[in-house]
């Protein structure tokens, strides 16, 4: 196992033939079993690409709800045959390259060596998880690497780099944005400096803070993501007007999916979904509160200047958890990020909490599926006491584990990539 390991060639050969097994795999179940191997979703996407590959706009298709530029990605599954499975394809590699970027990272910024970053590594690359999401056709693993590029960008303070790309994510999937508060509050003059004990003296008044705080990096940030997601807003807006405005943005806010739907707000969003429940107030409206005051303010003030790769975790498992809308796709946007947090977490220094940790995350998701399973494919009225409780109790553990990831966070050490002492002198 340790030569395996030794071995990047190995370890990502593995992680190939783990998605191509399972693309071939996909093809025989979806020919022969009534349930489907492939994600409705990835239906979803190849009906818009269809739709625009005759000129028409793909919000033609009911429920399409992304960015038009994932549906003129897939243009090429409208071509037949094999080509079908083009988007799947797509999305396993990119699984791969997502997981060579965290490779990139352990290595040059963490400073793993090669057996060990590969293990890490390997939580994403051969995480059978990962795999069967993005083989199924969820797009989620492709946005992992516009992330995960975009957290080398800053490491490497490339700003502009990542200045695009954090506009370009927040266009394809909104999410993103949150990530700015702790890129933005990591970019101070220590953070920047290649020599990580150089401490800039400050300013003793505010006013001098205040034009500390608004360097050239943090500047050079803003404008780059802005122009990034301003172009390519108006690009698609001048094409599909209000569609698109509506479908790829204002849907988000009142959007009622209770199917599949692992938050506890899920039993109100299935009331809610009845016209009769529309002029009654809406609790689950308010969900965006608490999340996005910790995911999008808390979270990063407070530890994103200790571990921004971790600060990053930590925000979007808690933008996750306390989402209105928590789907098994969505826990792929924080396990991109465990190689950064597990090498110094209390998870696997202390193995009885993490064993504890990762079996209760998996019995929450487990009981869940067990109710709506019920429901769903038996017909039961499971939404009280069992659907609800198993959400709350999915919800509970989600809450423990995100406790221990910003103690351990809030407790460590400083992640200071390094840089050549050449970009210091130019």
């Amino acid at each position: 196992m340790t030569s395996f390991f030794s071995s990047p060639r190995a370890v990502f050969a593995a992680a190939i033939a783990l998605r191509a097994m399972l693309l071939v795999y996909g093809l025989f179940q979806d020919a022969h079993s009534p349930m489907k191997y492939t994600d409705i979703d990835y239906y979803v996407f190849t009906d818009a690409a269809r739709f625009m590959s005759r000129g028409q706009s793909p919000y033609a298709r009911d429920t399409y709800r992304y960015t038009p530029l994932l549906a003129w990605i897939l243009l090429p599954t409208t071509w037949g045959g094999w080509w079908f499975s083009f988007g799947k394809i797509l999305f396993a590699a990119g699984d791969i390259i997502a997981g060579w970027l965290i490779l990139l990272i352990l290595r040059s910024s963490v400073k793993l060596p090669i057996p060990q970053a590969l293990k890490y590594a390997s939580i994403w690359l051969l995480n059978p998880m990962v795999a069967t999401i993005s083989t199924r056709g969820s797009s989620e693993g492709l946005l992992g690497v516009f992330v995960i590029t975009l957290l080398w960008a800053v490491l490497q303070r490339n700003v502009t780099l990542a200045g695009l790309l954090l506009g370009f994510g927040v266009h394809f999937k909104i999410y993103p944005f949150i990530y700015a508060t702790s890129i933005v509050w990591w970019m101070d003059e220590e953070n920047l400096d290649s020599d990580p004990t150089s401490k800039p003296q400050e300013p003793e008044d505010l006013a001098g803070r205040i034009v500390l705080f608004f360097n050239s990096a943090r500047l050079k940030l803003a404008l780059s993501s802005f122009i990034s997601f301003m172009l390519l807003n108006l690009l698609m807006f001048s094409k599909y007007e209000n569609d698109f405005i509506q479908h790829s943005y204002l849907h988000h806010f009142t959007r009622i999916d209770h199917r599949h739907n692992f938050s506890p707000y899920n039993t109100l969003l299935y009331l809610n979904s009845s016209p009769a429940a529309r002029s009654t107030l809406q609790l689950e409206s308010l969900a965006f509160i608490p999340q996005l005051l910790l995911s999008a303010v808390i979270i990063p003030i407070a530890l994103a200047k200790y571990n921004l790769p971790s600060t990053m975790l930590a925000q979007t498992f808690a933008f996750v958890t306390f989402n209105k809308v928590c789907t098994s796709q969505y826990f792929l946007w924080y396990i991109v990020f465990l190689p950064f947090y597990l090498p110094s977490s209390s998870l696997l220094q202390r193995p009885s909490l993490g064993v504890v940790a990762c079996v209760l995350w998996i019995l929450g998701q487990a009981v869940w599926l067990q109710q709506g399973y019920q429901l769903e494919f038996l017909g039961k009225p499971t939404f009280i006491p069992g659907l609800w409780l198993s959400g709350i109790f999915f919800f509970l553990v989600n809450v423990w584990i995100l406790g221990i990831v910003i103690s351990d966070i809030g407790c460590g050490s400083k992640i200071v990539p390094k840089v050549a002492a050449q970009k210091k002198k130019r």
